[in-house]
């Protein structure tokens, strides 16, 4: 997995409130097609690059230059496995959705979307906090990449 940048935190909990909007409007119509398509742009961030995300392309060149600067960096590692996180319980609820069992889908897709919400709006991300946890009893995470 190649090693992203570290980025200003304010642009992943932007991208967490897009994708709080996304999942409500799935939760709201059962549109499993918008959730696959959050599947793939959870996927392309998690196992490509975070610099995949238009969302991040919208903070960057259209809100960040409006805010106060920051030194505050975040590293990208947990933001990626947060992605990972995502993309399976957004892959769990599509395919719910599109075969019928239409309660898994909207399980699935309310846990992503109270993850995301809880990240946009307290800036508390659980997929970054299971990958710290994980980094002290998994090594292949703590090694630097």
């Amino acid at each position: 997995m190649p090693k992203d940048s570290p980025v200003d935190p304010r642009g992943p909990r932007f991208s967490a409130w897009m994708t709080t909007v996304i999942l409500a409007i799935v939760l709201l119509t059962g549109w499993w097609r918008l959730l696959a398509a959050q599947t793939v742009l959870f996927a392309m961030c998690a196992f490509i690059s975070l610099k995949l995300n238009p969302w991040g392309h919208v903070y960057r060149y259209a809100i960040q230059p409006r805010l106060t600067p920051t030194t505050e960096r975040e590293e990208a590692a947990p933001l990626r496995f947060a992605q990972g996180v995502g993309f399976v319980f957004a892959l769990i609820g599509t395919l719910g959705y599109a075969t019928g069992f239409t309660t898994l889908g909207m399980v699935a897709t309310g846990l992503a979307l109270v993850a995301a919400l809880l990240n946009a709006a307290l800036g508390l991300c659980l997929g970054c906090e299971m990958y710290l946890v994980l980094r002290r009893y998994v090594p292949a995470l703590a090694r630097p990449q």
